[in-house]
């Protein structure tokens, strides 16, 4: 990660530096998620998806759609047959590998359909109908072009707006 250096009377080019360069990209999608969902849906942050068998093993995606009667539960880990779509944001330090283990992760769970949003270089990856550890449909795209969402989900995403990290060095 780099290094950001405060000043006096720079906080604001500080915070702004830190949404550029960190993960914090999931806000555009999910206010455009939100409104569309239907009523038995919700989106949350910060919750987390078991492994099936293993409570010892889970992820924390950066948005999950879930029913909304999930979040009345006092339970944290939601099971992933219950999830409808998780959102990943790919850090600026991920590398393909680490990417690749996380994908398998929510595949082999039996997570209905993962978007991975890569900041790094505008592109996103929409993952769907996982069967024996791996997806079965894989849908590559550019910021700009929509993401086409499975049914129960809106029809599609609108990437056009979504930023990029900021150069590293």
């Amino acid at each position: 990660m780099t290094a950001i250096t405060v000043r006096p009377g720079r906080l604001r080019d500080a915070a702004e530096e830190i949404e550029r360069s960190t993960g914090l990209r999931v806000q555009e999608l999910r206010d455009q998620l939100i409104p569309q969902l239907p009523k038995d849906l919700r989106a949350y942050e910060v919750s987390s998806i078991c492994m099936p068998d293993d409570e010892d093993d889970y992820a924390t995606p950066d948005l999950v759609v879930l029913p909304k009667d999930w979040g009345r539960d006092d339970e944290w880990l939601a099971d992933p047959h219950d999830v409808v779509f998780a959102l990943e944001v790919i850090s600026s330090a991920e590398r393909a590998r680490d990417i690749a283990t996380k994908t398998d992760w929510y595949a082999t769970a039996g997570v209905a359909a993962l978007l991975a949003v890569d900041p790094r270089d505008g592109t996103w990856t929409l993952y769907t109908h996982p069967r024996d550890g791996a997806y079965q449909g894989v849908l590559h795209g550019k910021y700009g072009e929509p993401v086409p969402l499975p049914s129960p989900l809106p029809a599609e995403l609108d990437t056009s707006g979504l930023p990029l990290y900021a150069p590293r060095g």
